[in-house]
C-alpha cells in the first residue's frame, strides 16, 4: 500500500516557523508525524539545514536527557491504561457523567411515581439536553486543569473533540434507552433531538467556546420547552414525532457546520 507523506513545503515551513502556514495544515502535519517515521526523518533533515540554532539546542537537551532516560522504570499497566483512557476524556468527566445519569435515574423515579407533570415524561423532557452537560464537562477550560497542554497537542482539535463527545454520549445514551424502555418513551423520541443538541453545542462552541454554548443552549431548552410543557401538562411540537424532521435537519446542518469550521477546535478559545 502506498504512504502519502507530506510534502517539502509543509515540512521546511513547520521546521522554519514560517508563520503563513494554515492551521489545519500545521494540525495534519502534527497528527501525521505521529506514525510516519519517514516524514519525521524528513523534518528532522529539515531543521538541521535550515534551523541550525534549533538543531543545535534539541542535541543539547537529548544529551542531557538520555541518560536519565535509559535509567527510568517502565510506566506500570494500570498507567498505561489511564494514559489510553485520557485520550478519550478528561479525570474531572467522571463526576460529571455520574451527575447525568444520575438526573436521568431521578427523572425516571419521578416517571415511575407519577410526580403530577401531566401525560410529559420527564426523561423524554430532559433527555435531549443531557448529554450537552458532559459535552461541556469534557471541553472547558475550567474544568480540565491540563488545558494548556490539551490545546497544543498535536490532534487537540475535532480529532479529540469528537472522541470525548462520543465518551459522553456511550455513558448517556445507554443509560436514556433503559429509562425510555421503562417508561414507554420510544429512542425515536428522544435520540434525534439528543444527537442535534450534541451537534449544535459543537457548532457553537467553535464560535463562542463550548461550555458557553451548552449553557446557551440548555437555558433555552428549559425556557423555550420545559417550563411551557409543564405548565401545559401536555407534549409540545418539539417533543412530538411530527416535529422530528424538524431535529434531523438540526442535526444535519450541526454536522456541517462542525465541519466547516474543523480548525476552530485547536485554538484555546474553544474551552471557554
Amino acid at each position: 500500500m502506498s504512504v502519502e507523506h507530506a510534502s517539502i513545503r509543509i515540512i521546511d515551513g513547520y521546521a522554519r516557523g514560517d508563520t503563513d502556514l494554515a492551521a489545519d495544515e500545521v494540525w495534519a502535519l502534527e497528527a501525521h508525524l505521529e506514525a510516519c517515521r519517514v516524514c519525521r526523518d524528513r523534518l528532522s533533515a529539515s531543521v538541521t539545514a535550515q534551523a541550525p540554532a534549533i538543531a543545535a539546542l534539541v542535541g543539547t537537551v537529548w544529551s542531557d536527557l538520555e541518560p536519565q532516560l535509559a535509567g527510568t522504570a517502565p510506566v506500570p499497566r494500570r498507567r498505561r491504561w489511564s494514559a489510553r483512557l485520557s485520550r478519550w476524556m478528561t479525570p474531572v468527566m467522571g463526576p460529571w457523567l455520574a451527575m447525568v445519569v444520575g438526573v436521568t435515574l431521578l427523572a425516571l423515579l419521578l416517571d415511575l411515581a407519577d410526580s403530577g407533570s401531566g401525560e410529559v415524561s420527564l426523561v423524554l423532557l430532559l433527555s435531549p439536553v443531557l448529554p450537552v452537560l458532559g459535552v461541556a464537562a469534557s471541553w472547558s477550560r475550567g474544568l480540565d486543569p491540563a488545558y494548556e497542554l490539551t490545546a497544543s497537542a498535536p490532534r487537540a482539535g475535532l480529532y479529540l473533540v469528537l472522541r470525548r463527545t462520543a465518551s459522553v454520549l456511550a455513558v448517556v445514551v445507554p443509560a436514556l434507552l433503559l429509562g425510555g424502555w421503562v417508561t414507554g418513551v420510544t429512542a425515536g423520541q428522544w435520540l434525534l433531538p439528543c444527537l442535534a443538541f450534541t451537534s449544535t453545542t459543537l457548532a457553537l462552541g467553535g464560535v463562542v467556546g463550548v461550555t458557553r454554548a451548552a449553557a446557551w443552549l440548555v437555558a433555552g431548552w428549559v425556557a423555550v420547552v420545559v417550563a411551557p410543557t409543564l405548565a401545559a401538562g401536555r407534549t409540545t411540537f418539539a417533543l412530538a414525532r411530527d416535529g422530528l424532521p424538524v431535529w434531523g435537519l438540526i442535526l444535519a446542518l450541526g454536522i456541517g457546520v462542525v465541519v466547516a469550521r474543523r480548525g476552530a477546535y485547536s485554538v484555546l478559545g474553544t474551552h471557554r
